[in-house]
């Protein structure tokens, strides 16, 4: 996936924020009943904010 395609929403979270969100999700998926229509959308924007991640520890890493 690339950085384009990362909505604006997640784009513009700093590190902090995408990692607090993405603790939120994974504590969700691991204590709910799981709603296959919901767990599917958890898992898309995990994902999402997994490469939003990456990318800011890329820029970061270029800038070292």
């Amino acid at each position: 996936m690339k950085i384009e395609n990362i909505p604006a929403g997640i784009k513009s979270k700093s590190l902090k924020e995408a990692r607090d969100e993405i603790n939120q999700i994974l504590t969700k998926l691991e204590n709910e009943d799981f709603d296959l229509n919901k767990t599917e959308e958890m898992y898309k924007r995990l994902i999402n904010l997994n490469k939003h991640v990456e990318s800011l520890f890329k820029v970061k890493s270029k800038k070292i």
